[in-house]
C-alpha cells in the first residue's frame, strides 16, 4: 500500500466526486472512474486509478440522450437509477456503497458540467439507497 493510499484510509469515509482533470489528493480515498468512455488527454498513470467501473457508468444511449442537458436532469437520473438495478451495476454499486462505509471513495468523471453528470447523480442514488 503506498503512502498516499495509508494517508488516505485514515481520512473520514464516504463519497466524494471529483473530475479527472483536478489533480489526485490524499484524501480522494480510493479513486474510481465511472465513465463508460476512458478521459480524453489524461494517462493512466496521471489518472492515479484505484478502479475503472465501467459496469455503474450510464449505457451508451442514456449518456447520449442526456449529454450535459441540465433541463432533463431529472429524467437522466431516474433512467440511470433503473439501469443500476441491473445486476452487474447494482453489485458495483454494492461494493461502492460498502467501501465508502469504511473509507473515503472518490466518483471520478471527465464532463465539463460539474453539477449535472453521472458521477455526481451516482453518489446521489448511492446515498440514497442506504
Amino acid at each position: 500500500m503506498s503512502a498516499r493510499q495509508t494517508a488516505a484510509r485514515k481520512k473520514t469515509p464516504g463519497l466524494r466526486v471529483k473530475r479527472i482533470y483536478e489533480p489526485a489528493s490524499a484524501d480522494d480515498g480510493y479513486r474510481v472512474l465511472v465513465d463508460r468512455l476512458w478521459p480524453r488527454g489524461i494517462s493512466k498513470e496521471k489518472a492515479h486509478l484505484d478502479a475503472w467501473l465501467k459496469e455503474v457508468a450510464p449505457s451508451d444511449g442514456l449518456r447520449k440522450q442526456f449529454h450535459g442537458q441540465a433541463e432533463t436532469w431529472k429524467e437522466f437520473v431516474a433512467a440511470y437509477a433503473r439501469e443500476l438495478k441491473e445486476e452487474q451495476a447494482r453489485s458495483a454499486a454494492a461494493q461502492l456503497r460498502e467501501r465508502a462505509k469504511h473509507e473515503p471513495v472518490t466518483l471520478l468523471y471527465a464532463a465539463r458540467d460539474e453539477n449535472h453528470n453521472n458521477a455526481v447523480a451516482l453518489k446521489e442514488l448511492l446515498e440514497r439507497s442506504h
